[in-house]
């Protein structure tokens, strides 16, 4: 099992955010952020920040940091790590299973990442027959765009997708999550793309938008 923080409500959960963080950071990232929006307190919502196996990244010179997976460059001219998104699938399947081990139904799980976090979350909801409250994908983008047809599972009457990116966004671009939501909607899966004025971060208004979103989807 993964290291992870957990943010528990001070009664029973009724509901799970499973969080992702990006390439080098860790759980902790958005753990202020999420304490900051108060919703374990107020709607009983459990959110689970994992930190990923640290391991060497081709793109940032074989240095050793945490990451999902290995990446050999953003314009993916070199391909991507198969093996690795797969493991990375799997230990977030994992994390699910925990939930619902715990007493959350699928269905009260809400999927959500940044960056490389947000393209793990993109790549395992598609595959999951199990309705999710939906997945939260920032900054990010849609790994191996080319399976999606032959390896969705996703009932896309059931699946709430919100896309977020930066306009300014100079680590992933702008046009990844473009070609995301192309991707995406040419399956058949609608998308609510959010385009903010910012690079690759959050920004104050999309904060209080995240917030009102999660708590909808878990209300």
């Amino acid at each position: 099992m993964l290291e992870m923080l957990e943010i528990e409500p001070p009664g029973e959960a009724n509901g799970t955010v499973i969080w992702l963080h990006g390439l080098g950071a860790d759980g902790r990232d958005f753990e202020p952020l999420v304490r900051d929006w108060g919703l374990a307190e107020k709607q009983g919502i459990r959110f689970v920040l994992p930190h990923a196996p640290r391991q060497p990244v081709t793109l940032n010179g074989g240095m050793v940091m945490r990451a999902w997976y290995d990446l050999y460059d953003l314009s993916f001219d070199k391909g991507e790590d198969t093996e690795g998104i797969e493991r990375a699938r799997q230990m977030l399947l994992s994390l699910v299973s925990r939930e619902v081990e715990r007493g959350i139904p699928v269905q009260r799980i809400l999927l959500a990442g940044f960056s490389q976090g947000a393209a793990v979350v993109l790549h395992t909801a598609l595959r999951m027959a199990e309705p999710l409250a939906g997945v939260l994908a920032l900054s990010g983008y849609l790994p191996q765009p080319a399976t999606l047809a032959t390896e969705k599972q996703a009932d896309p009457e059931q699946l709430a997708i919100r896309i977020d990116h930066g306009e300014q966004d100079p680590v992933v671009p702008f046009a990844a999550a473009e070609r995301t939501c192309r991707a995406l909607e040419a399956q058949g899966y609608p998308v609510e793309f959010h385009a903010w004025p910012m690079q690759h971060s959050l920004c104050p208004p999309q904060v209080q938008s995240l917030r009102s979103w999660i708590a909808e989807k878990l209300d």
